[in-house]
């Protein structure tokens, strides 16, 4: 089974079963319920979680991987479950992307940047090493 297999509204999982499907431990998924983003049904130790847990722990995990914050997707969260529409909800999420991609390609300049300056330094290093011993030795990895 995989994290996007579509299952009916009724259906019910295990904490056992998510952190299977997505690949995530348990603690993981318990941390996920006490920032509030998930919130299971409970019958005695054991937590339900619904087909809205699941979607939102699919979401949860996709907005980590780009880069969000747990407070912004909870934040997110929290807009369309008080939202009357999308538009707002969508308006937030475009301001939060266009946060995310100005923030990596500002890191992708910063690590071009030191890329340039390391391979200066090495040309650096590898000119000096020519001039005093007459070559590189065979043993520096490239």
């Amino acid at each position: 089974m995989t994290a996007f297999t579509s299952f009916s509204d009724s259906r019910t999982f295990t904490i056992s079963e998510l952190a299977r499907d997505f690949d995530v431990t348990p603690r993981a998924i318990r941390h996920y319920e006490d920032l509030g983003l998930l919130a299971p049904e409970r019958r005695g130790q054991h937590r339900i979680y619904s087909r809205r847990d699941r979607v939102r722990l699919m979401l949860t995990l996709r907005g980590k991987r780009i880069g969000l914050t747990l407070t912004e997707i909870r934040e997110l969260y929290h807009l369309y479950d008080t939202a009357n529409d999308d538009e707002s909800q969508l308006y937030e999420f475009i301001k939060l992307l266009s946060r995310r991609e100005a923030s990596l390609a500002q890191q992708r300049l910063d690590l071009e940047a030191v890329i340039k300056e390391v391979r200066a330094l090495k040309t650096q290093c590898e000119y000096l090493m020519e001039k005093r011993t007459g070559g590189i030795p065979d043993n520096v990895p490239d």
